[in-house]
């Protein structure tokens, strides 16, 4: 399997010893059975040792087995840990547009649901490790005893294993339909999360979402979970019974067809019997193993970023005139809507207004901008010298950027990750009103339940304290109140543009268009500049020009 052979790849030495231990217990195991057989059974021994000597092994049987599966259970663990920290690298690391293709609930089934059954399947492995060795050990053994009732046995043992063999390939079918639809029930419970205040509005829509999207997913998985379990209890019994019948099996041989005295057949029966706990665990841990693959096989597919340990340090341009944007294109994987060609040039220090309706390709070309999304032709130059394919994150230090959907971190980070300069936070809580607010420790945010317009006052404060040269705000001030509106436009640019600051905003407020250097517009993906009385009358009325 990929996920033992990755074990291998990464944890080579470490497994080799976990393995190296695996074979000393199996071997005590064996060795057990033999002290038995010959101090107990074939020639009683009456010396007092015989029962330290029994207790004895018995002790180290014990210490060598639990220091085997506590091995293999910690190698699994680390590995897990390493797993579940590069898969976080790479959604890090990866281009923000393949993110949104693959959707957060898919990417959270993955971090909780995978991670879970791959950490399940290690805990479990010692079973499936110790019950090979065990059967592969003592069939040496009983070899050694008779051949021939060896060679019945491990035909009968051969039918066991391939009936639990062809129940668990039923058991993995159905795991890998029920991993497909825990998506669709993320997906449920993501709408019922985040629609709860209009889901309580509308209690039809309510309904509609339970009886006709969760309801078929729950009974889907209600469906593939049974059928799971049905074969899987169908092979532990199948094994448990086929395991009894070993036993019955051994006797008649010995007895019927003399193939062996009853001290043999007795060693057999201790032996299988010995054999049997491991082998239905072994048994018992392959579903949970066969899941972990199909898990494994699931954060495969998700075609994220190669892993790399590093955070390379961006270089900064600190001295540029002019950023342009030449004959850009870029379009959605459908190709349902594209943007461009855009020809654009920004001049340092100004202060850029974009309109446009809503589907225009506003917030696609705030992605191009800021290098989130990569174009598919065209060429972003700084100063007329085109960004370098592998130089997206030295041109994306340039931008901090405050989004339509933003998320607000609780930690205020200044220039190359350093604190944030505490004059420059001070200054900026007073002119956003938010010094008696909001709480702060060491720059750390304690308070976070804030209205949806002080989120963005704060979300702002975060972009500014980055101290970086061009800030994005997608349309900032539509959840401001009127008066802390027009303090955005008529205080705060102006404060942002004295401090060097290259400001492109995304607006619908036509009122204050007279304050932007330049006023652009998006239509149907084409992007325009609005000069002379074209401006003058986007700023009288722009929402005429969205119909």
């Amino acid at each position: 399997m990929e996920l033992l052979i990755l074990v291998w790849r990464q944890y080579r030495w470490s497994f080799i010893s976990v393995m190296a231990l695996s074979l000393a217990s199996a071997a005590l195991g064996i060795g057990l059975i033999a002290f038995i057989n010959q101090r107990l059974i074939e020639t009683v021994d009456t010396t007092v040792m015989v029962l330290p000597e029994f207790l004895g092994l018995l002790l180290l049987l014990m210490v060598v087995t639990l220091g085997s599966q506590l091995a293999l259970t910690t190698l699994g663990h680390h590995f897990v840990y390493r797993l579940r920290s590069e898969f976080i690298k790479r959604i890090l690391d990866t281009h923000v547009e393949r993110i949104e293709q693959l959707g957060s609930a898919s990417l959270l089934a993955g971090l909780t649901s995978d991670i879970r059954n791959i950490t399940i399947a290690f805990v479990r492995l010692p079973e499936l490790v110790q019950g090979i060795i065990l059967t592969v050990g003592s069939a040496a053994y009983l070899a050694m005893l008779s051949t021939k009732m060896l060679l019945v046995t491990a035909i009968w043992m051969a039918i066991t294993i391939w009936g639990g063999f062809v129940l668990v390939a039923r058991v993995y079918q159905h795991m890998a339909t029920l991993r497909e639809t825990e998506d669709n029930l993320y997906n449920d419970y993501q709408t019922v999360l985040e629609g709860r205040k209009e889901l309580t509005l509308n209690r039809e829509r309510a309904e509609q979402i339970f009886q006709q999207c969760y309801t078929p997913d729950a009974k889907e998985y209600r469906h593939h979970i049974i059928r799971a379990d049905t074969f899987h209890l169908s092979a532990v019994n199948w094994s448990n019974i086929m395991m009894q019948g070993a036993i019955g099996l051994v006797f008649w041989m010995a007895n019927s067809l003399g193939w062996a005295d009853t001290n043999v057949a007795a060693t057999y029966s201790l032996t299988l019997l010995f054999l049997r706990t491991p082998l239905l665990s072994a048994v018992g841990a392959l579903p949970t193993l066969l899941t972990a693959q199909v898990a494994f096989n699931k954060l495969n597919k998700f075609a994220l970023a190669p892993y790399n340990p590093d955070f390379p340090q961006p270089k900064a341009f600190p001295h540029w005139k002019t950023l342009e944007l030449r004959n850009v294109v870029f379009h959605y994987q459908d190709n349902a809507f594209s943007v461009g060609p855009i020809n654009l040039t920004i001049h340092r220090g100004e202060l850029l207004f974009l309109i446009g309706g809503n589907g225009s390709g506003k917030s696609t070309l705030a992605m191009l901008l800021t290098g989130l999304y990569q174009p598919q032709s065209g060429t972003i130059l700084l100063d007329g010298q085109p960004i370098a394919a592998g130089q997206p994150e030295d041109y994306r230090k340039l931008f901090s950027a405050v989004f339509t959907d933003v998320w607000l971190f609780d930690r205020l980070l200044g220039p190359q990750g350093k604190p944030a300069n505490p004059a420059l936070v001070d200054k900026w809580l007073e002119h956003l009103k938010m010094t008696h607010k909001l709480e702060l420790n060491d720059g750390r945010i304690l308070n976070l339940n804030l209205s949806k317009g002080q989120k963005k006052r704060i979300a702002l404060l975060l972009a500014l304290a980055e101290e970086r040269d061009i800030i994005l705000l997608d349309e900032w001030a539509a959840d401001q109140d009127p008066h802390f509106r027009r303090e955005f436009y008529q205080v705060l640019l102006p404060l942002m543009q004295g401090m060097g600051k290259t400001i492109f905003a995304i607006s619908h407020d036509d009122h204050y268009f007279i304050h932007a250097d330049r006023l652009l517009e998006m239509r149907n993906g084409q992007l325009t500049e609005l000069t002379g009385e074209e401006r003058d009358a986007a700023s009288r009325d722009a929402v005429a020009r969205t119909a």
